[in-house]
């Protein structure tokens, strides 16, 4: 990763820049370089005059030359690598491009087509923006750290993966980097945090994937996955040595497996900054859904039955934030707790001594004694219908990735005792959705409050028009982020995720007929900011921020930067 080339003059916020670099250089670093946009009075100062071609180009128009290539690339890989090229090129243009086009160009730098980047990324591998560190080598780990040559105040976040969970495709070795920047992408064109104070981080610790091992192209360790003690160690190594390099940085965990995810941030979150996208973030946008259905029925929380299909990291995850906040709406814990049913593979999560789980599985097992009286298709079988017909819940949601699990006469069964039922098939990609938005409106005549994993076009039925929510963590994550940077917060508290979803529901309005339980995605700079303002007020109030708020919202307007050409600087 080079030194950088430029330096930020104080109090500009990126506004106001001095360039280092002269000549060739400068058009190497993809922060400073703008191209065409260029004028000839910054060419002959910086050494430029000649290397460019002599029509100077305003950014409005380089942005439509970028867009009209990236709606020219044949197919979404390769829009996927025209961008790639582009933020390594010209990070402004780049960011410019995906804020401006945020809901066409996010599925491209993120979900599904990141999905097949990762896949490919060994074979397209030029040049990355990211760090790997290697379970072979624990001893360089700081030293790979500091070789960014960022300074410990400059770095905001940290988003590290060990690949092993990547977005339902599991492990991929080292090409999980792709994940760390794709959410990079987001924290920046949602939230405007400096692209330059994140940092992408690729915990390699070998792979299970045969693909991969057998492939000469390959570029991660070949071994299998590393487990057990020797990974615990690593990953302490790492999380020390980020401390002393970055002592001011979030710890981002991303697409980590299940066994391990739960348990990371179980053992760090009291110690350090950190933050799991895939337990906290989904739990966070998915209660913010739930939030604003619960809202338009004009009921609380404390009133809802919840059935969670899939009792995975996500699933677990959603139940231990709506605890939380049921119990801040009055309930004690175990009260809130007896309010849920969820599913395994198996089926209902039980304390059947038979019945094996996983630790964060635990406190949401139903007592087999209470289960005498059930009406059951098969006996000492608690499949999910017999726990739709005898919970009558009135929010289902779908974290197991079993297409169409969300059967007919399951959501009519839900519908006939609920006027207007939560349902939520969050399995993504759509190929593995519970059920499709237009199935679960005519199932339940157009009665159902719906929020899904993939994005879905509007339904029309009975001549009203249908928006369907996308829970898309990008909801929260950027917000959550930037609202810890701005208070320098030094852990992230329940209080805070619980204050990211409520910021999230305040921004929906489903009373109406088809209007959607989210915010759009093409709103997120508003989202984020509220987000940011409702986080770092939590923080303070659990007393985890390390920089006053004296004006919350004028300190999360000022830390938010903006994909423009910088005021160059000359001595």
């Amino acid at each position: 990763m080079p030194k950088r080339q430029y330096e930020v003059l104080p109090g500009s916020h990126g506004s106001r820049v001095k360039i280092k670099a002269h000549g060739g250089a400068v058009l190497r670093d993809p922060r400073i370089n703008r191209g065409t946009a260029f004028t000839h009075e910054e060419r002959e100062k910086l050494g430029l005059t000649g290397l460019l071609p002599s029509h100077v180009t305003p950014l409005e128009a380089q942005l439509h030359r970028s867009y009209m290539r990236f709606k020219n690339a044949s197919t979404p890989l390769a829009k996927f690598s025209y961008l790639q090229g582009l933020r390594e090129r010209n990070s402004v243009l780049f960011y410019r491009l995906l804020s401006e086009h945020l809901e066409e160009v996010m599925p491209v730098v993120y979900t599904p087509t990141i999905g097949e980047a990762i896949k490919e990324f060994s074979f397209w591998f030029q040049t990355i923006d990211g760090v790997f560190l290697s379970i072979d080598r624990p001893e360089l780990v700081e030293a790979s750290l500091r070789a960014t040559e960022i300074a410990p105040e400059d770095l905001d976040i940290l988003i590290v993966t060990d690949s092993e969970g990547i977005l339902g495709i599991g492990d991929q070795g080292v090409g999980g980097i792709q994940i760390c920047n794709g959410k990079k992408s987001l924290y920046t064109a949602a939230a405007g945090i400096d692209p330059d104070r994140m940092l992408s981080v690729v915990l390699d610790v070998g792979t299970d994937n045969l693909k991969l091992l057998n492939d000469e192209l390959y570029l991660g360790e070949r071994h299998a996955r590393v487990r057990g003690e020797r990974y615990d160690a690593f990953v302490a190594s790492f999380v020390d040595a980020a401390r002393r390099v970055f002592p001011n940085a979030m710890i981002h965990w991303e697409d980590f497996g299940a066994n391990n995810a739960h348990r990371l941030l179980d053992t760090y979150r009291g110690e350090i900054c950190t933050f799991n996208d895939d337990i906290q973030g989904t739990a966070a946008v998915v209660a913010s859904a739930i939030l604003a259905g619960v809202q338009a029925k004009r009921e609380k929380l404390g009133q809802q039955r919840f059935v969670i299909h899939g009792a995975g990291t996500a699933g677990i995850g959603i139940a231990d934030l709506l605890v939380d906040l049921l119990v801040k709406e009055g309930l004690t814990a175990d009260e809130a707790r007896k309010l849920f049913w969820v599913t395994s593979s198996r089926g209902l999560v039980t304390d059947d001594a038979t019945q094996r789980f996983r630790d964060f599985q635990r406190p949401y097992a139903r007592g087999i004694g209470e289960l005498t009286d059930w009406d059951l298709d098969h006996p000492g079988l608690y499949k999910l219908a017999d726990i739709v017909r005898n919970v009558r819940p009135t929010v289902l949601i779908g974290t197991s990735g079993q297409p169409d699990s969300f059967a007919q006469d399951i959501v009519r069964d839900m519908a006939a005792h609920v006027e207007r039922p939560i349902i939520m098939p969050l399995s993504n990609p759509t190929a593995l959705a519970e059920a499709l938005p237009e199935n679960i409106l005519e199932w339940s005549h157009g009665r159902a409050l719906i929020a899904t994993g993939s994005p879905f076009q509007p339904v029309v039925r009975d001549d009203v028009t249908y928006t369907i929510a996308q829970a898309n963590n990008a909801l929260v994550f950027p917000g959550l982020g930037l609202g810890v940077a701005v208070c320098n917060a030094d852990r992230v508290t329940d209080s805070m995720i619980a204050a990211s979803a409520e910021a999230v529901a305040s921004l929906a309005d489903a009373r109406r007929p088809g209007q959607s339980l989210l915010p759009s995605i093409n709103d997120l700079r508003r989202v984020s900011a509220t987000v940011a303002i409702a986080v770092a007020k939590a923080a303070e109030a659990d007393g985890v921020a390390q920089e006053p708020l004296t004006n919350p919202v004028q300190q999360v307007f000022e830390s938010m930067w903006m994909p423009n050409y910088p005021e160059l600087v000359f001595d």
